[in-house]
């Protein structure tokens, strides 16, 4: 029997909890989409991408009802995280695979190592005008990786947001709205570049992960602690980037 078509319940299950903490999924959409057979470039990351922007973009609506976007700083990083996504993309189809997944693995290592550190090196919110040049440098930067290696950014824009300030619930809110930005540009970029998609798994693959993220999103808002929060976040990317190392960079 075909593995994929296991993939909507498994992106269900996904959308929920990643909803919870302000990222699309594509960071785990992606390698498992690319374990069920597809092609990484032309069908694995376009289909990893569109999940990641249903997922965020549900989430955020329900962020933004409840009033925990801070736009302040959601604004300048999304600006900037639709621009350089494209550039990133390019760079993909240039890119052999191993060396793409091993930075995968380590970017997303990096921002589990972050979260369950529970580092914060800054003390009490930042300034107006210290939020806005972090969103437009950090932006910059992570577009340009969320294009590269297609990923929303939202495993970086959370622990980026926590050490600046915000409290983890906060973060994970605004994380929601960059995440849909990033996604959005990336996703295009990819769809025009290589993608080669299966609409019948397409269609299953995003009606699942709606329904999951909007699950998802209501519970983190109304019963998760922003602890909570933090510890699930670092151990979920721990174990994907681990994962990704081990199976896809050092056995192959």
């Amino acid at each position: 029997m075909n593995t994929l078509y296991f993939a909507p319940f498994i992106f269900f299950c996904m959308a929920f909890v990643f909803s919870m903490l302000g990222m699309g999924g594509s960071q785990l959409y992606i390698p498992i989409l690319y374990w069920m057979g597809l092609d990484f470039k032309t069908e694995a990351i376009p289909l990893g991408m569109l999940l990641n922007v249903v997922s965020s973009s549900t989430a955020v609506a329900t962020y933004t009802i409840k009033k925990m976007v801070l736009w302040q700083a959601a604004l300048p990083f999304a600006v900037t995280m639709l621009i350089l996504p494209p550039v990133g993309a390019w760079l993909n189809a240039q890119t052999p695979v191993k060396p793409l997944i091993a930075f995968f693995a380590i970017f997303t290592a990096t921002a589990a190592t972050l979260m369950l550190s529970g580092w914060k090196p800054q003390k009490g919110e930042m300034s107006s005008k210290g939020r806005i040049l972090l969103g437009l440098s950090g932006g910059s930067i992570l577009g340009f990786v969320a294009g590269l290696i297609g990923r929303g950014g939202g495993s970086f824009v959370v622990p980026l947001l926590y050490i600046a300030g915000l409290e983890a619930k906060a973060a994970a809110a605004t994380s929601a709205f960059v995440v849909t930005c990033s996604g959005v540009s990336s996703f295009i970029a990819h769809l025009a570049i290589a993608a080669k998609p299966n609409w019948f798994i397409w269609t299953g693959c995003v009606i699942a992960v709606l329904f999951g993220s909007e699950i998802g999103s209501h519970i983190m808002a109304q019963k998760l602690k922003p602890k909570g929060v933090r510890i699930i976040f670092g151990l979920v990317l721990w174990a994907i980037a681990l994962l990704l190392f081990v199976n896809d960079v050092l056995l192959k």
